[in-house]
């Protein structure tokens, strides 16, 4: 672990939530010179592909190719999860070209927030995205049975303090306005460390 973030916002949200567009207007804010954006599920696919002989960028997109094999490539990362809980959040931050404050933009297990509460106890910050169904509806949202039931998207759900919620139901005041408090909080702890 040789690269310490100043903050580290982990981010969560049901499918269609709007996790990477929460992240994308942080890091946008925040400066990008400063912000690194890090999917967890990036290592992932990328080694689910390679075993698998597939697209790693179809996998990475919101596209049907990716839900053709998103039931089976769930399946594989819990066996890996299993194997050791930290091994996609290691990967996934050990790979990128990271920068002051890191944005996790896609946990979806316990295990995730646990590693870096773990690792950067002090420095991690907890996000929730949250959209009413219709709205995720809207952004082409449908139920699947063993997706929108399984751990991958229902694993924090319940059982987790979040230090911020962030609501993106179509009202972009407001969510400029929750995305501008973890901006000040970003702000301030880069001005306590110069």
């Amino acid at each position: 672990m040789d690269k310490i973030p100043e903050k580290v916002f982990v981010i969560s949200g049901k499918r269609k939530s709007g996790k990477d567009y929460v992240a994308s207007l942080m890091c946008d804010r925040i400066g990008k010179h400063l912000c690194s954006s890090v999917q967890l599920s990036g290592p992932l696919k990328k080694q689910y592909a390679e075993d698998h002989n597939l697209n790693f960028k179809k996998l990475m997109d919101s596209s049907e190719y990716k839900e053709k094999f998103r039931i089976d490539m769930i399946k594989w990362g819990e066996d890996k999860r299993t194997e050791d809980h930290g091994f996609f959040c290691r990967l996934a931050t050990s790979k990128a070209d990271l920068k002051k404050i890191w944005i996790i933009t896609d946990a979806r297990r316990k295990t995730d927030v646990d590693y870096f509460k773990e690792n950067y106890n002090d420095r991690t910050l907890t996000v929730r995205v949250c959209a009413k169904e219709s709205i995720r509806k809207s952004r082409g949202f449908t139920f699947t049975l063993g997706v929108d039931d399984a751990e991958s998207e229902c694993g924090l759900d319940e059982g987790i303090h979040w230090d911020y919620l962030i609501h993106n139901n179509g009202d972009q005041d407001l969510l400029d306005k929750d995305i501008d408090h973890l901006v000040t909080i970003v702000q301030e702890k880069l001005c306590d460390v110069t």
